[in-house]
């Protein structure tokens, strides 16, 4: 019987030690502390040429209004670089935004 402890304790060791490590997914809330209709988020990590899909998808965060985003791409990074796109207002049709997103834990977008 004692064998058969050792087996199991070696067995889930092995697969502990084979399996690979996950990044944390970046979590954090975004207020849109704007007048305008938040339409599109964008992030990408700062050493990436284009950005990711938008965050939003089919939602939108109307003034105001607080979401709670989630990232998880997967990456072992923190920096990411953020783009805000705004419905209907010329001063704020795109805005971008660099943030150290595992430290963050709110982030509000202002005018």
């Amino acid at each position: 019987m004692r064998h058969f402890y050792i087996a199991c304790l070696a067995a889930a060791t092995s697969i502990a030690l084979a399996t690979p490590s996950m990044a944390e997914d970046l979590v954090f809330m975004l207020k849109n502390g704007t007048d305008s209709v938040l339409t599109h988020f964008f992030t990408s990590p700062v050493n990436e040429n284009s950005w990711e899909g938008d965050v939003f998808g089919n939602q939108t965060l109307n003034p105001g209004e607080s979401m709670r985003i989630t990232i998880a791409d997967g990456r072992e990074v923190c920096k990411y670089d953020m783009r805000f796109e705004f419905q209907d207002s010329p001063d704020l049709d795109t805005t971008t935004d660099t943030q150290d997103l595992c430290e963050l834990g709110e982030y509000t977008i202002e005018e």
